[in-house]
């Protein structure tokens, strides 16, 4: 295969008039997002070049302490993303998303690295931090999605569920429809992405590796691989944030602690 084709600057500078198409159709169409779309992009060319750099760094030196606090550090801001996503949010909301989300990147992510992939040493930067990124980035939509559909779901049938906790129904069997309601809606993404994948589009990361020269086969192998990873992580991030928030939301007596949200 041959080698991949290297970017310069005045490549990606040409690249930027896409850019500047968009906000000039912006200005003529009087949508007014051409400032949000430029510092769109100028965000875009600062957070990836800075990551560029620290990658870089990772990589050369190969340090475990390095891996683990960045792996750490990218949960911390998938959880916080994941909870500001939501139209409604709960006290100690990010919690329960940065925990929810590890916990789906620590399981996951161990079993692809260490099972399946055979990673050595176990914290190979080159593996390890694009996975557990994968992970992290896309289970945080199905997240998300999952609190959103159950704090709705709470909301809008709140005489219905109270009215369970009357009848002696514990906080668990009461919110029983909106837990399964809400994990459903939150698996929709994976399933449409691994229902489409190779026939609308070539997925992201096959995209890339047959772009670097991967035989198309071994990125096809790789690219399965992700589809089936990050449904497992979609599934166990949806359910573990779902029962969190649902165990946050209702105190012993039980009662919907309707209150604490923001």
């Amino acid at each position: 295969m041959s080698q991949f084709i290297t970017l310069s600057p005045l490549d990606l500078a040409l690249a930027s008039g896409f850019i500047l198409l968009a906000g000039a159709l912006s200005l003529y169409l009087r949508l007014k997002i051409e400032k949000r779309l430029f510092i769109a992009a100028l965000r875009t060319i600062i957070q990836l070049s800075l990551v560029g750099f620290i990658l870089e760094t990772i990589f050369s030196l190969k340090n475990p302490f390095l891996v683990v606090g960045l792996l750490f550090f990218m949960a911390l801001v998938a959880g916080r993303e994941a909870a500001f996503r939501s139209r409604k949010r709960y006290a100690l909301m990010v919690l329960d998303t940065t925990l929810s989300m590890s916990l789906s990147a620590l399981i996951v992510g161990v079993i692809v690295t260490q099972v399946i992939v055979g990673v050595k040493p176990w914290y190979h930067p080159q593996y390890v931090i694009p996975l557990i990124g994968m992970i992290l980035g896309n289970s945080l939509n199905g997240v998300s999605l999952a609190l959103d559909t159950f704090i709705d779901y709470l909301m809008t049938r709140k005489k219905e569920i109270e009215l369970f906790l009357a009848y002696g129904a514990n906080h668990q069997e009461a919110i029983n429809q909106a837990f399964r309601a809400a994990v459903a809606r939150g698996l929709v993404p994976i399933i449409n992405a691994m229902s489409v994948a190779g026939i609308v589009s070539l997925p992201g990361m096959m995209t890339g590796q047959i772009l670097a020269g991967t035989p198309p086969l071994q990125a096809v192998a790789y690219q399965i691989l992700v589809m089936f990873m990050l449904a497992g992580a979609y599934t166990i991030g949806a359910i573990s944030a779902v029962w969190l928030a649902g165990k946050r939301l209702f105190s012993a007596e039980p009662r919907f602690k309707e209150e604490i949200f923001s």
